[in-house]
C-alpha cells in the first residue's frame, strides 16, 4: 500500500538528509532497514501509537533546535565502581573512556568492528522482530543510519557495571547510536547510562539474553533541558533469564522511551520501570509492549510520573499473552501525580490474552498531592515545599525499588531530591 503523500514527502526529506554508513558486516541489515523505513514511513501525528506525542521535531530533516546545556548538576553514578565509556555528540571518545578490557566481557565499536563479527546475528534482528504488530519506524531508521555504538558480548559475570556517559558539545548535534548486547548462558551484566547526548538523540539498544542470563539496566536522563530524544530497547529472553530496566527522566522538552520485550523461554522474568519528574514545557512518553510466548513467565511494568506547570506525561503499555503461554504473571501499573491543574497524564493500558491459566492485571490513576499526608507533615513543623517533596519521593518509591542494587537506588533518589529542591528554589 502506498504511503500518504504527506508521510512520503516527510520520510523522503529526512532520509535525504542522512548518510548511511557503507560496507562491513552490518551492510545487509542496514539496507534491509532502509527498505523497511521507506515502506512504513516515519511517524506522524495521525499514527495510532503517536496520537499523544507529536513526532515532528524528531523527524524533521533540518538541524534540530538548539539545545543549551546547563551543567550545574553533579554527574550521577560517580560513586559507583564502573567501567566508563564516553560518547561526545554521538561519537566514541577514546581519550575520555576507560580501557575497554574487562573479564568475561568483550566490547567493540559499531563504527570499526571487524568484518566478521558475532553481532551480525543480532544487529537489526530484534528490532525487526519488534515491528510486529506495531511499527516502530524511528528504531528502523536507527538500524539503517546509526553511526556509532557498542557491541557488548558477555560470557560470564561482569566484575563491575559498564557505564555509558553521553556528552554533547554542539548545540545542534544530531546523534544516532545503536548498541547491541549479547548475554550468554549464565552470564550477567549491569549497564548504566546517563548524560546529555545531543540536541536530538535517536538511540536503539538490542539485548539478546540466553538461558539463565541476567541483564540489569539503570538509566538517568537529565541535565539537558532542551533534549529531544527517541530511545528504543528490544530484548529477547531465553529460559530462566532475567531482564530488569529502570529509567529516571528529569528535564527535556520531548522524550519518547519505547521498550519491546519478548519472553520466549520458560520461567523468564522481565521488569521495566520508570520514574519521571517534569516541569513546564516537558513532554514524556513511555511506550511498552511485552509478549509472553512461554510457560510460567513473569513481567512487571511500573511507571510513575510527577508533573507540574503544564507538563505532559504519556504511558502506553501492553501485555500480549500468546496461546500456550500458561502460568503467565503479568503486572502493569501507571500512575501520575499532578501538582497543578495545568498538567496532564494520558494513559493507554492494554491486555490481550489467548491463554486461560494466567494472572494479569493493569491499572492507571492520576491524582493530586495527598492533602491529609501534607497536613500531617505540616503539623509536624515541615514547611510545605519540603513536605511536598517527601510525598513526591514516596510516590515514586515503587518504581525506584525495582532497582535491585541499593547503592544505585540511593543514587537515583539523590538525583530526584536534587531536582525537587532546585525547582523549589
Amino acid at each position: 500500500m502506498a504511503l500518504p503523500q504527506i508521510k512520503q514527502d516527510a520520510t523522503d526529506a529526512r532520509l535525504a538528509a542522512l548518510d548511511m554508513p557503507q560496507g562491513g558486516w552490518s551492510q545487509a541489515a542496514r539496507e534491509d532497514a532502509l527498505a523497511r523505513v521507506q515502506a512504513m514511513g516515519l511517524p506522524n501525528a495521525r499514527d495510532e501509537y503517536w496520537k499523544y506525542t507529536r513526532p515532528d521535531t524528531l523527524v524533521q530533516p533540518d538541524a534540530p533546535n538548539a539545545a543549551l546545556l546547563e551543567s550545574d548538576e553533579a554527574l550521577i553514578f560517580g560513586a559507583v565502581d564502573r567501567l566508563k565509556i564516553v560518547f561526545v555528540d554521538g561519537v566514541f571518545s577514546a581519550d575520555e573512556s576507560d580501557d575497554l578490557a574487562m573479564a568475561h566481557v568483550s566490547i567493540d565499536r559499531l563504527a570499526d568492528a571487524p568484518d566478521i563479527h558475532w553481532a551480525k546475528d543480532v544487529y537489526g534482528v530484534l528490532e525487526t522482530r519488534g515491528q510486529t504488530p506495531v511499527q516502530r519506524p524511528l528504531a528502523t531508521l536507527n538500524t539503517a543510519f546509526a553511526t556509532d555504538g557498542l557491541l557488548i558480548h558477555v560470557t560470564g559475570k561482569a566484575p563491575k557495571p559498564i557505564s555509558l556517559i553521553y556528552r554533547h558539545e554542539s548545540e545542534v548535534s544530531d546523534a544516532i547510536l545503536h548498541h547491541v548486547v549479547k548475554i550468554e548462558s549464565g552470564a550477567e551484566l549491569t549497564l548504566l547510562e546517563n548524560g546529555p547526548a545531543a540536541a536530538r538523540f535517536n538511540k536503539c539498544v538490542e539485548v539478546e539474553i540466553a538461558d539463565g542470563g541476567t541483564f540489569h539496566h539503570v538509566r538517568a536522563q537529565g541535565r539537558d533541558h532542551e533534549r529531544r530524544a527517541a530511545t528504543a530497547i528490544f530484548t529477547r529472553l531465553g529460559e530462566e533469564s532475567v531482564f530488569k530496566s529502570f529509567t529516571l527522566t528529569a528535564n527535556g522538552v520531548l522524550t519518547r522511551n519505547e521498550c519491546v520485550i519478548e519472553l520466549t523461554g520458560d520461567n523468564a522474568v522481565a521488569h521495566i520501570a520508570g520514574a519521571c519528574v517534569g516541569d513546564g514545557d516537558f513532554h514524556h512518553d513511555d511506550t511498552v509492549f511485552i509478549t509472553h510466548d512461554a510457560l510460567n513467565c513473569e513481567s512487571r511494568q511500573v511507571f510513575k510520573k510527577v508533573l507540574r506547570n503544564g507538563a505532559t506525561g504519556v504511558f502506553q503499555g501492553k501485555i500480549l499473552v500468546k496461546e500456550g503461554a500458561q502460568k503467565t504473571d503479568g503486572y502493569q501499573i501507571s500512575q501520575s501525580l499532578l501538582l497543578d491543574e495545568d498538567s496532564q497524564f494520558l494513559a493507554k493500558p492494554e491486555l490481550e490474552i489467548y491463554a486461560d491459566d494466567v494472572a494479569c492485571s493493569h491499572g492507571s490513576t492520576s491524582g493530586a498531592i495527598d492533602e491529609e499526608g501534607l497536613f500531617y507533615l505540616r503539623s509536624r513543623g515541615i514547611d510545605e515545599g519540603p513536605a511536598t517533596d517527601l510525598l513526591t519521593i514516596a510516590f515514586l518509591a515503587e518504581a525506584v525499588m525495582e532497582i535491585e542494587n541499593e547503592a544505585l537506588q540511593d543514587e537515583i533518589n539523590s538525583r530526584v531530591e536534587a531536582w525537587l529542591s532546585r525547582r523549589r528554589g
